[in-house]
């Protein structure tokens, strides 16, 4: 069997990470709903959280970890309020698309 499975080394999460990040970058940049937007960036979080688990790891730290519960907390609190706002928009306009809801104050 292949030795990489077996020797998982900090730069094979930082790999992960960056993936994650990019694929939810480019999820922010190119959709418009903004249901997808947000999932985006939910990604993006995770990257990041998953970052700071990894160099806690390397540094053999509980702080980094203690940390990174507190980041998955608070993106819990915000996906929360953000599916609100968008639950909210859709009842008063019946459309998510963010190219159509550059006014909200109507």
């Amino acid at each position: 069997m292949s030795d990489i499975f077996f020797h998982i080394t900090i730069s094979h999460f930082l790999i992960l990470a960056a993936v994650l990040f990019a694929i939810g970058m480019v999820g922010v940049l190119v959709r418009r709903n903004a249901l997808i937007v947000m999932m985006s960036i939910e990604i993006m979080l995770t990257a990041g959280i998953l970052t700071i688990l990894a160099f806690a790891r390397l540094h053999g730290d509980m702080g980094g970890h203690a940390f990174a519960l507190v980041l998955i907390a608070i993106a819990a609190a915000e996906a929360a309020v953000g599916l609100a706002i968008i639950v909210a928009v859709f009842r008063s306009k019946r459309h998510v698309d963010l190219e159509r809801l550059h006014h909200l104050r109507d």
